[in-house]
């Protein structure tokens, strides 16, 4: 199974070398064959040259210009159209998710399920440096989101989760164009009857540069791409359910000890 790594960049000069060394090293010496598509969002410093030097060195490294509006969201959509793999996963710039917990969710993917998300907060999660402003909105934005759709996944709103080729293909279209489709396509993969395993994960704050996501910007945007799977779930009558003839379905694994 070859495994893609979509990575949005914009202005990550500073971290982005640090992250694809990383994820390579990572990778090769877990023997994962593997593809990693940078997706430069309008940089005006020096990331796209690192990234091309980087795969000049190492061919499964790959730079993507995305040409179109810009935007969190619209870098991943681009980054989904061009990756070739078997299963994609999304992982932020600063290096401020793990290699380590990649590994495990490519692991836990070839048990059979079609999703693996992440959560920074059950047994074996944790978080390092998370601003607590930023903490706390995330607490009560996942905490609304797990009582809207009724699921016990607690860390809807984190980007870094993986899907298999055929999900990515059920979530079309997406809508999203900023950090909203983080949550877009997490709740489409379960709305739409995809299976999923919750494995704990690490997330440690960037150590340079500045985080993209501005809070008061994105509240309604969230809220919008939310109710909007809420109606899906209640009002489509299954219309954009996965279909009899899609890959078996696995049962739905998630940690007993899960929490807010």
């Amino acid at each position: 199974m070859t495994l893609t790594v979509v990575i949005p960049a914009r202005d990550e000069a500073g971290s982005i070398a640090a992250c694809l060394q990383d994820l390579t090293g990572v990778m090769r010496r877990e023997n994962i064959d593997y593809e990693i598509i940078v997706v430069d969002d309008g940089s005006s410093d020096q990331t796209a040259e690192i990234v091309e030097k980087i795969g000049q060195e190492d061919r499964a490294v790959r730079l993507v210009t995305n040409r179109e509006r810009h935007g969190f969201g619209m870098a991943v959509r681009c980054g989904l159209a061009h990756f070739t793999g078997d299963a994609v996963a999304v992982i932020m710039a600063d290096s401020s998710d793990s290699s380590e917990d990649l590994v495990r969710y490519y692991r836990e993917l070839s048990k059979g399920y079609d999703c693996v998300f992440g959560s920074r907060f059950i047994s074996g999660g944790s978080v390092v440096d998370y601003p607590w402003p930023k903490l706390i909105m995330n607490r009560l934005a996942n905490l609304f989101i797990r009582l809207l759709f009724g699921y016990r996944f607690n860390d809807t709103t984190n980007a870094f989760k993986c899907y298999r080729r055929h999900v990515i293909e059920g979530m079309y279209p997406l809508i999203a164009a900023h950090f909203n489709l983080t949550v877009e396509m997490p709740l489409k993969a379960v709305v739409r009857g995809y299976s999923y395993s919750v494995i704990p994960i690490t997330w440690t704050n960037r150590k340079t540069g500045a985080s993209k996501l501005k809070i008061k910007e994105m509240g309604s945007r969230y809220l919008f791409i939310v109710l909007y799977l809420w109606l899906e779930k209640w009002l489509s009558h299954g219309d954009y359910h996965r279909s009899a003839t899609d890959p078996p379905q696995q049962l739905s694994k998630i940690q007993p000890t899960d929490h807010v």
